[in-house]
Parts: C-alpha cells; structure tokens; sequence
C-alpha cells in the first residue's frame, strides 16, 4: 500500500491514467495467436456524428458500453471496443453550404470536385471533436482502429454492398413518391420523416360540375396550394350522395380546366364532405388514385418549395405557404370558397432541417430488404435478444409492414452511388431492361475501364445504407482488391480478424434508431456474412430535463457534458447517470444553471456520484491510515494515510490473513453481504440491469460497510488481538468493492487499486492494471473462505440485521424529539428472552452506535414514545427532558406550520391566482401544502407523546 492524498482530485486522477492506459495499450484489441482458446468480446460503437458534439444521451449510452468492454477484459476475454464517426450526409452538406452562403457562393459556383474538397477540408478541422470528449469519459476504445465511413476502405465495403444488391436484383431506380426535404434538397427515408401537430385550416370549397353549370360539389383541402395540380375528384364508388356524378367532370377554378370524377375505394366517406380532389404529383395516397385511373401527374412545385405555375403568374415563383393564403384568397374572390375552419392535422417535418417535408413525385434508387423473414426469425428465436424484451414487438412490426427503402440522396457529400452511363443517351427513357444492358448501363465499385466514356450518378447514398454495414465494414469486409489469393497461403489479416470478432458481442444504442440501423444491421449482417451481427441489443433511455422535455439545443435544456466533467469529474458523471437511469426507461436528468453566466451550479444525479466517490476516497483512506505511527510520532495515529505492512494484495494472500476463530456476528455479516452484493452483481450485469447494479453496490459499501462496519470496527482497530483480522476483513471488502466498481467508475478505481497495494508487483516496473483481475461471484468468494476454514455463519448476518434495524430505530426516535447530539438519554426495550439476551450482549456497541446513556430491558413500559424493531419494542425515555420546553418549541414550529398552511390555503382558493399562475407556480404551492400538513399532522403526534 502506498500514501493516498487527504481529498479526492478527479481532475489530476482521470489526467495521470487516461495517460497511462494510452501508454500501455491496455485497450487494444488483439487477435489471439489461437482464437479458439480466447472468447471474443467485440463492440463498434453507434458511429456519432463526425461533426457532433458530446451530449447527454452520449453519457449514458457510452458509459453502458465502456463497462460491457472493461467487464469483458476483467473476465480474460479478448475484448475489442471500435470506435468511428458517421460522415452524416445531409447535416454535414448543409453546414459546408450554410459556410459557403456566408461568402455568397453556392456549391454549384464551386462545382462538385471542389465542393467536396471544402467539405473535407472543413471536416478536418471540426470533425472527430467528440472521439477526443469521450476520451474524457474515460470511453476504453481501440482508438487505433478508429474507423470513418468515407475512410477508403470502409466506401470500399459500402460499393460492394451496392454492386452485390444491384446484381441480384434488389436495387433498382424507379419513379415513385418520396418525402422531399425543400431544403436540404433531397430524398428521405419514411423514418428521417417525424409527424408534429400542427395548427392550420381545413379550406371547404365548390367545384363545378361542367356537365351541369350551376351546380358544385364541395370539397375540404388543407392544401389549396397545390389546386393546380389537380387532375382528378375522387368519390366513393358506393357513397349514395355521388353516384349521379360517374362519368362527368369537375372544373378545377385555376387554372382553368375539366377534370374526370373518379370512382374509387380509398376515399374516406366520413371525412370532410367525402370527395376528394386528386393532386397525383403531390401526395401518395393521390398518386395511387392516379395510377388505378390513368390521371396525369402535375408537378406544380420547385425543389425548394416554390410553386411553378406560369399560367398563374400571382402563384408563380412564391413560397408554398404564402400561395396557400393567396389561393385561399382567390377561392373566395371567385365565390368558391365556403368556409376556412381552424384545423390540427399532423404533418411531416424534415428530422434534419426542421421544416415541413412535400411529398414529391421523383426518381430514385430503392433497395428490396435483403433477409426479411430471416431477421424476424433472428429475434424471435432469441438468437438477438433486446433488452428490455418490450422493443421485439416494435421491432417486428416494422418488419412485418416494411417498405422499400429509397436510398439515394440528392447530395454530393457521401458515397456516391457507383452507377454509370453511357454519355449521350437519355437517361429519363431507360426501361428495366436498358439497365441490365451492360452497353447502356455499367456498375461496378471501381467504375468502367473507359471512364471518358461514361457518366457517373450524380447522386449518393443515404448515409444509413453506409453504417448498416457497420459491424463487419469496421474490421475490413469485403478486403482489398487483391489478385486471386493463394489457396496454400495464410489468410489476410482483416479476414481472421472478421472471423474472430464477428458476429460483436452486444449492441447499445437508443430505440429512436431501431429502424433506421438496428434493423438494417440485422437484415445486412445475415445478407453479406451469412449471420446476425451482434447477439444482444440495449436500447438506453432518452435523457429528459427536470421537467420531462426531451434534451435539445433548441429547448437551451442540455448541460454541456464537459463543463460537468470538469466540475464532478468522470467518474462521478457515469456512477451518477447509471444510478438515475432504470432499464431501457428515460431518465430525468436534473440540474441548475446561473441566470447569469449560464454555467451549471447544481446537479443533484452527479452530486450524488461525487459523494460517492469522496467517500469511496476517504474509506480507503481511513484503511490505510490504521497503520502504527511513523517514528518520532510518539506513538500517536497518523493524520496522513502510511504504507501498510507489505503483505501481498492478491485474494489468496489476504484470505490467509483471516482468523476465523476471531470472527464475530459483524464479520460474519459484512463477508456475508459481501458475496451477496457479487452474486447480484453478476446477475444484473448478465441482465443488463445497470442501475440495478449501482444499487446494489451503493448499498453495499455506504450502508453496510461505511455506516455499519466501519464503525463498529472502531473498537476492534483499538484491540491489538483483533485488530489484524479486521484490517484483513476490510482490505477483502475494498478489493472487491474496487473491482465491481471498475467498469463503472474506472479512474478512481485504478488509482485506488494502486494506492491500497492490491497491485503486483511487475518486472517491467509498469502499472499492474485493474482489468487484468475480475470480482468473480459470490459462490467463488464462499468456496475461496471456506478454503481458509471461514464458513459464514448465516445465523450472525440475522442477527447483525436485526441489530441495525434495534439502532436505525432509535435513532429515529432520538431525531423526532430534537436528541439526536444528546448522549445522557436511556431506552428501555421489551421483548422476549432471546432478543433480550442479543441486545444485552451488544449492549456497548449498541450505546456506542446510538448515542445513549443506557438501554435498559423492560416487562412493560407506560407513556413513553415508542418504536417496534426487530429486537423487540422501544421505548424512549423522556423523564429527563425538559417536557415543558420541548412542547413549548413543537408548539412554535407547529403556530409556523399552520400559518404557512392557511395562507396555501388562501392562495390556491384563489381564483385569480389559480387562473393566472404558470401552471408549475400552482403545482409546486399545491406540493408544498401537502408537505406541510404532513409535518403539521406529525409535530401533533409528538405533542400528543407528551401529554
């Protein structure tokens, strides 16, 4: 063992071992020389945003998979934790063009070879920002193995992909309907598409019916904007009240044309006035109407969101919503408009961009799902198990209603899809067959021998038909382009590394990303590897503020995570995010900021972490410290944390410390919850049960070892004949408190492991690390005691529970009438024999622990404050308290309480209070009301209890 400083420093600790892991390479994944001797134990990390941020949900979701990975290490697995960063196609372009607008450019002033090289440039040098912050974390990743998805060879894995698709005839390019971002500029994917309320008019109209002037039918748009591109009134072909309108015609009011009534099953009869005006170019449903009844498709809208109608100039070149009023308008004008009723419908936005997202006839590449049904059966079966079980469902019925999903982006940052034709031809005419026609059409991932020839796709792929390769993209599918390999020859490198750490151990990621990766991964790894990629899948809770909005920068409700590294430490961070966050459920994250400044000045979850720690520090503090004083100190304890005698720091070496004739109950007991807390520990982290885990470790060390071992060690440390075996007894606890405590807090547990001499001694002179050693379970701890003649004695644990529950109670009862410092107050305890003769054999330790004169054994006991515990009935002795005064000071806090009760009272019958009070005003007087008369209710009690 060696010094340990008087107070916990995160800051220096996290700095001098971040330093000294990267040093040693403790995080390297490395290939065994034979890997069937070696468990594999890999993970690739969700790759974040190359241009992101450390936010909350990072926190949690990289601590969850740090302590799966150092847990692995501490078990002899080979473990491998992969880190990367996602290039992000959409967020990243529009912050290069949001740069290049600043300048007055566009992307097209640049032109594509250019734009692309800005947009490299820029990611350098504000990119991989958050490897460096989880860094801080304390994330153990292989930070070699660093992969980014426009790395060469991981764009090489991303074509292949494409090119093998492509060729079985799951990839196509076809003309369909997609949601159109106005301003990213571009295709997206159903799940880029988030629905938002929103607040609008629904506009009730008259169209005419040209074969009867004179009469109309009505109908109900919320998009009158796009009237233009109306080509068809759909009716139901069985609603009675239309079908004298079969075969006739509307007239669209601008511009000016007929347009058929159409017959057709999709038309909802009980909404608005059950027809329905047909726009095929411009909704979905619309576009099927169009196809079952041949009806044009007119695209009356830019790509940005203008409308494009010359024929109506006082339309033509404005925004989609500004034309939505004037044709409103101009409805009205031509006395076609009935009426405008406020309306809240839920409308598609731009997850990117934020803004409503159109509907928008257009051609794209679209991918038929490889491996359906195969990755249905892949989670049924339990061979992927979700944790918690609840998101299966979710899971698979996404599968069981899957779409095909259009992965081609109209942008030019990211991979852009390895399609080339052959110049001069129209590419708006090829047929299916023109693209199996080689002469015509050519992919391939390294392009055509004669590129000068040949025209490549413009566009890119989605950025998710890049990381749901992520698994096996990291560790080098498909492998270089290599001649054929000789059969003879020792496979590559990147093969028996796939082979090795494929399929990855586990998954942790949040759920709003199940369809967009989880499933996909799922459905490629059993495609391109023949096997599901990962076996288990955590899905962490989302990080809500204390009011329960979910954390966002435009909300202003997310800490920096950084700023509160700095202020708690990491450790303190990770230990107080897990003990606030329940199995897979969102977590409230509470904290204050200064009005001023803005910095963070409380935060109650990472507080409690810290505390945590401090008190972890000064426990093995007051360990060491238990040596015999330095010479020249006359004899006298230490103020400073000595070296302990060396006496080796391995289980086996401190378990042949242990004197088992010197045990007693709270030896007995502390051993004993000990092995509990590793049998849980096990449990849990098996289950993924991390917070569960925190329990049980907190409750362990600050209750039954800090408030209850170590103090009534105090006496044995004073007993020479007993004082080593309770230092053994200690020194057993902390190594393995120390060791569970690793994966989640694992800065101040390395430095500990050090600082208490639990570290061999090595020939290198290197630091013997703390992942090379593993708490094991409480079954091996008993049978490891049991070697030592040390048999637990589950009678004492009982009995030393029963004991705690004798002192929690009267201390409670001392607290309730003001005693809690007084040490001259007696109890008298009622029980039977049995009880009486455990609490009189404890009686010292007892008084000790209390704070009493004497606890004295009664037959009975009259008119006295009283407490049932475990022990028998309590009784609190008041004859030497001044009565008088006590009532006197109950009865003041009480005349407090009522007043403080009365002017709730008032103020929450008032109306104009209630009425005009933020609602988080009223709630929180209601609260505090409530509180009050309980405490109210209580100091009554205790009156009462005098008389």
């Amino acid at each position: 063992m060696s010094e340990i400083a008087k107070a916990y420093e995160p800051q220096e600790v996290e700095a001098r071992w971040s330093a000294a892991w990267e040093q040693a390479k403790c995080f390297k994944g490395v290939l065994p020389e034979d890997p069937s001797a070696v468990e594999a134990h890999s993970i690739v990390i969700p790759p974040p945003n190359v241009t992101g941020v450390l936010h909350m949900g990072h926190i949690l979701n990289n601590t969850i998979q740090d302590i799966l990975t150092r847990r692995a290490r501490q078990q002899g697995k080979a473990a491998v934790w992969v880190p990367g960063t996602d290039h992000a196609g959409i967020a990243t372009q529009a912050r290069v063009e949001r740069e290049l607008r600043k300048e007055g450019k566009t992307r097209h002033d640049l032109g594509r070879e250019k734009f692309l090289e800005k947009a490299c440039q820029w990611r350098d040098e504000h990119g991989g920002i958050i490897l460096e912050q989880l860094k801080k974390l304390g994330a153990s990743c292989d930070w070699d193995r660093t992969v980014h998805t426009l790395d060469e060879g991981y764009s090489r894995a991303v074509l292949t992909a494409f090119v093998e698709l492509y060729n079985k005839g799951m990839i196509y390019r076809g003309q369909r309907m997609v949601n159109w971002c106005p301003v990213s500029l571009t295709a997206l994917s159903d799940e880029e598409v988030i629905m938002k309320p929103q607040q609008g008019f629904l506009y009730k109209m008259r169209y005419e019916i040209a074969e009867r002037p004179g009469e109309f039918v009505e109908i109900s748009t919320t998009r009158p904007e796009t009237i233009m591109g109306d080509t068809g009134v759909a009716i139901h072909p069985e609603d009675e009240r239309y079908k004298h309108l079969h075969g006739l015609h509307a007239i669209r009011p601008f511009p000016r044309a007929e347009i058929p009534f159409v017959p057709d099953a999709h038309v909802d009869r009980e909404f608005g006035t059950g027809v329905l005006k047909v726009t095929p170019a411009h909704d979905q449903a619309d576009w099927e109407i169009g196809k079952r009844h041949n009806l044009p498709a007119i695209d009356v809208l830019t790509p940005d969101g203008k409308v494009n109608c010359p024929e109506m100039p006082e339309f033509h070149g404005k925004d989609r919503f500004e034309v939505r009023k004037l044709a409103a308008k101009k409805l009205e004008e031509m006395g076609l408009l009935i009426e405008a009723e406020r309306y809240e419908n839920n409308v598609g936005f731009s997850e990117r961009a934020d803004v409503p997202i159109e509907p928008r006839l257009s051609d794209q590449w679209w991918l038929k799902y490889p491996k359906v049904e195969e990755a249905k059966e892949a989670v049924r079966s339990g061979a992927i198990k979700f944790y918690p079980q609840r998101w299966e469902k979710v899971y698979l019925h996404w599968l069981d209603n899957i779409q095909d999903w259009c992965i081609s982006r109209q942008l030019w940052w990211g991979h852009r899809i390895p399609v080339w034709y052959k110049k001069g031809i129209d590419r708006s005419k090829l047929s299916d067959a023109d693209f199996a026609n080689p002469e015509l059409v050519h992919v391939s991932v390294d392009g055509p021998a004669d590129p000068e020839n040949w025209e490549q796709e413009a566009d890119v792929l989605d950025t998710w038909a890049s990381s749901w390769l992520w698994p096996f993209g990291t560790f080098g599918w498909p492998g270089a382009p290599d001649a054929q390999p000789d059969p003879d020859a020792e496979k590559p490198l990147w093969q028996r590394e796939l082979e090795f750490w494929y399929p990855t151990a586990a998954l942790a990621t949040g759920p709003d990303i199940i369809f967009f990766w989880v499933a996909r991964m799922i459905m490629a790894g059993l495609e391109f590897m023949g096997d599901i990629p990962f076996k288990t899948v955590y899905f962490n809770g989302i990080i809500r503020d204390g009011k329960g909005r979910k954390m966002s920068k435009s909300l202003g409700n997310s800490p920096d995570p950084l700023e509160l590294i700095a202020l708690y430490g990491a450790d303190s961070m990770r230990l107080g995010m897990l003990m606030i966050a329940p199995k897979g459920q969102d977590v409230l994250f509470d904290f204050t900021t200064d009005p001023k400044t803005g910095a963070v000045t409380e935060c109650p979850p990472l507080q409690q972490g810290r505390n945590f720690c401090n008190k972890l520090w000064n426990a093995c503090r007051f360990r060491l410290m238990q040596q015999v004083a330095p010479e020249g100190a006359e004899g006298q304890a230490s103020t400073d944390a000595q070296p302990a005698p060396a006496s080796g720091g391995s289980l086996e070496d401190i378990v042949a410390r242990l004197e088992p004739e010197k045990f007693d109950a709270d030896d007995h007991a502390i051993l004993g919850s000990l092995a509990e807390t590793l049998d849980a520990y096990d449990k849990d982290l098996s289950a993924y049960e991390f917070n569960a885990v925190t329990q049980q470790i907190y409750k362990f060390f600050w209750s039954d070892f800090c408030d209850w071992y170590l103090e009534v060690s105090k006496s044995k440390l004073q007993n020479p004949a007993l004082k080593d075996n309770c230092l053994a007894i200690q020194d057993l606890c902390l190594r393995q408190l120390l060791l569970m405590l690793y994966p989640l807090t694992p800065f101040i547990t390395e430095q500990l492991w050090n600082d208490m001499g639990f570290a061999a001694a090595t020939a290198d002179g290197q630091p013997d690390f703390i992942q090379h050693y593993a708490p094991g379970t409480g079954t091996e701890l008993r049978a490891k005691l049991l070697s030592a003649n040390v048999t637990l004695n589950q009678g004492a644990m009982e009995e030393v529970e029963a004991l705690r529950d004798f002192v929690q109670k009267a201390r409670a009862l001392k607290a309730q009438y003001n005693l809690a410092a007084k040490r001259d107050v007696t109890f008298f305890v009622v029980g039977d024999a049995a009880n009486r003769a455990v609490v009189e054999s404890h009686g010292e330790k007892l008084k000790r622990l209390i704070g009493a004169l004497g606890i004295e054994p009664r037959d009975d006991v009259q008119d006295a404050p009283a407490s049932v515990t475990a022990l028998g009935t309590l009784y609190l002795d008041l004859s030497d308290i001044d009565v008088e005064g006590e009532k006197k000071r109950l009865g003041k806090e009480l005349e407090k309480l009522v007043g403080a009760i009365r002017g709730a009272e008032a103020k929450l019958g008032n109306e104009k209070f209630t009425g005009k009070a933020p609602a988080d005003v009223v709630e929180g007087v209601r609260q505090t009301l409530a509180e009050n008369k309980a405490k109210a209710a209580e100091l009554e009690r205790l009156l009462a209890s005098f008389g």
